[in-house]
């Protein structure tokens, strides 16, 4: 089995299609653009609005894959604390998504003044904002600013679970042990229970499938342990069917294959899917600001004919992509990344050095602060020793 695993065209074709589908699902969901598609286009409009949105669990399993080759490749434990890979999944993440946070926030300000809609987001309030830079609005309960930053606080979410269920295991056997115990708690309880949904519990089924995926690809009795994993899924699905679960073990038992035949490293070829799977972070990112926009036009321009749906939904995708293609180079890519986490914590170190020099200098003028002059007696005149200004310090 190939092991250039530092190139994934099926994961990449994947991300794609999944990316696409999500967005759709975006498009047929916000705004009088979607409500005209509805009218001129109704199946195909509610197709998207109701089976659009599964493409995350694509993202789940993935991530889930992903996680384990990256934590745990051979079914070990974290021997190290996971507060370090934590930090940087959270950077990892955050950059491009607070830059998208941004676009989301000057394109609501403008499509406010063209849209009076539910859609467009409030005016973010400095709390609002701090909670999303922290990935706990779902949690306190603020209005997202933009569609679908849930996911990116689940996926933060999952990495940490993962991380800790790791390190607490330790141990080979373990370790793996504790991720799909887990797995299987939220296949057969948390995940029935939308009241959860907030929190990385209610997806760690998913996300354990494709962790499992990755260990039973790399076992010479594949076929067994797909197949155990395969069973307890069905059993899940007996006790209460989602078809969302359903897709999610389709995907991780292709990922599972693909790995052991070589496919994972080798197919499909085509260089389209491979550059959307390469920005499909950055298109989830930003096609809501580019979604608010053309929707603000649109009503603002007063069309409605099936001929305007088209070509408003072939616009606001062909921006969306490129949008994205510029987000990634400029700031979702590695480098990119990198550059902007280092000039991050040079200005912090900046800011940092600053505090303690004031500080400094704060303390070393209250050490040689003049003391306070002596109040003079009724009726007699300061002598000029006890002026303030001649005082020595």
């Amino acid at each position: 089995m190939s092991q250039n695993l530092n190139r994934m065209p099926l994961i990449d074709a994947l991300k794609a299609v999944a990316a696409l589908f999500v967005v759709l699902n975006h498009f047929s969901s916000y705004g009088p653009l979607a409500e005209a598609t509805r009218q001129h286009f109704p199946q195909i409009s509610t197709w998207f609005f109701e089976y659009g949105r599964m493409a995350v669990q694509v993202f789940l399993v993935i991530a889930g894959f992903l996680a384990a080759r990256g934590l745990s490749g051979d079914g070990q434990g974290l021997a190290a604390f996971p507060l370090p890979l934590i930090w940087k999944r959270y950077l990892r993440l955050v950059v491009p998504y607070l830059a998208a946070i941004g676009l989301a926030i000057v394109a609501a300000a403008i499509a406010d003044h063209w849209l009076d809609d539910d859609m467009v987001p409030a005016r973010a309030t400095l709390p609002q904002w701090l909670a999303h830079a922290f990935l706990v609005h779902s949690l306190l309960g603020f209005d997202a600013l933009s569609a679908g930053v849930w996911y990116i606080a689940i996926d933060f979410q999952l990495f940490a679970l993962m991380a800790v269920l790791l390190w607490a295991g330790r141990r080979r056997i373990v370790a793996p042990a504790l991720v799909l115990g887990v797995a299987c708690s939220s296949l057969f309880w948390f995940n029935r229970d939308a009241g959860w949904d907030n929190w990385a519990i209610y997806f760690f089924g998913s996300y354990g499938l494709g962790a499992a995926a990755w260990w039973a690809s790399d076992r010479r009795q594949m076929s067994a342990w797909l197949g155990v994993m395969t069973t307890v899924t069905m059993l899940a699905l007996v006790v209460d069917f989602r078809l969302r679960i359903g897709l999610a073990l389709g995907i991780a038992l292709l990922l599972g294959f693909a790995r052991r035949t070589g496919w994972l490293e080798q197919w499909p070829t085509a260089r389209p899917l491979a550059f959307l799977g390469r920005i499909s972070y950055s298109l989830f990112l930003v096609h809501f600001p580019v979604l608010l926009l053309a929707n603000g036009l649109y009503a603002r321009l007063g069309l409605d004919s099936a001929g305007s749906v088209l070509l408003g939904l072939a616009l606001m995708l062909a921006t969306s992509l490129g949008l994205a293609s510029l987000f990634y180079r400029g700031i979702e890519s590695p480098a990119a990344s990198q550059r902007i986490s280092g000039s991050l914590g040079w200005l912090a170190g900046q800011l940092g050095r600053q505090m303690q020099r004031t500080r400094h200098l704060a303390q070393r003028a209250v050490i040689g602060a003049p003391n306070p002059p002596v109040p003079a007696a009724p009726g007699r005149i300061p002598a000029p020793r006890d002026w303030p200004g001649l005082r020595r310090s």
